[in-house]
């Protein structure tokens, strides 16, 4: 991988990490027109994704910091229950990464006719927010943690939007925007810390392999997808409350059915 394709690459995933476009989606479609393997180094995969955990730490670091100091309290409080859902939202997506592995990995093959796909099943989803476009929605209960982490467990197909689906899902089961997408940012920090975790164990175990790419192309990379992240991650908080996922859904079901065509063509 050369610096070009890392700089692009680093972008792709900061914005696409947070806005409602898929990620792991992007980063098919732009491997495959970058003649790019991501696969050749899984540090480069780590380090993106640490970058875009550093930038949610960062734009959430006063909510972070007083659940922290709402834990310490050792008395149960909103931060403990808060702390118990992003648990509960945790569960599905800990069940797939763990039990369907090999199963999930053979969806990253470059295949753009299943991530056109996807992105359409993002596009009509984002579109349904449009109904609930007016009314103020409540806050995040136990039940809804499960259903919003059953979504995010689904979005591990490239081409479905993690915090499209995390955000559209909340929303649609009657949560407030603001508190949707706080929610949503929230609980994806320790699933992307473990697999950015996990990765790092299979670099350690064979770093000459897993990594052919030099270290100022890394730090690029991580570089950009950290700027990218702060970016997007405060855009989407604003484009939420405003109502405004629908011209997501129109972009993502314009490159899905780019996607598409290309493949059967």
């Amino acid at each position: 991988m050369g610096l070009l394709e890392a700089i692009i690459l680093g972008i792709i995933q900061g914005l696409t990490e947070f806005l409602p476009v898929s990620s792991s989606g992007h980063l098919e479609i732009g491997a495959v027109l970058l003649n790019a393997h991501t696969s050749e180094s899984l540090l480069f995969s780590v380090l993106v994704h640490a970058a875009t955990a550093l930038s949610t730490i960062i734009v959430f670091r006063k909510d972070i910091v007083n659940i922290f100091k709402g834990i310490f309290i050792f008395k149960w409080n909103e931060s403990y229950e808060f702390a118990a859902k992003i648990i509960l939202s945790m569960i599905p997506i800990a069940i797939v990464g763990v039990f369907f592995e090999k199963e999930v990995e053979s969806f990253f093959t470059g295949n753009l006719l299943l991530v056109g796909c996807m992105l359409l099943v993002t596009a009509i989803l984002l579109a349904f927010t449009q109904t609930v476009k007016d009314k103020q929605g409540g806050p995040v209960k136990y039940w809804h943690a499960i259903i919003i982490g059953i979504a995010q467990s689904i979005a591990i197909l490239p081409g479905i939007s993690r915090s499209g689906a995390t955000i559209a899902t909340a929303l649609l089961i009657g949560v407030n925007k603001e508190k949707a997408a706080r929610f949503s940012f929230l609980m994806v920090l320790i699933p992307i810390l473990g697999a950015s975790l996990l990765k790092v164990l299979d670099y350690l175990e064979e770093p000459a392999v897993a990594n052919q790419t030099g270290s100022f192309v890394l730090f690029m990379g991580f570089l950009m997808a950290f700027i990218a992240g702060l970016f997007a991650c405060k855009a989407m908080v604003k484009i939420v409350k405003e109502g405004k996922l629908v011209y997501f859904a129109i972009y993502c079901a314009i490159v899905g059915s780019i996607a598409i065509i290309s493949q059967l063509i």
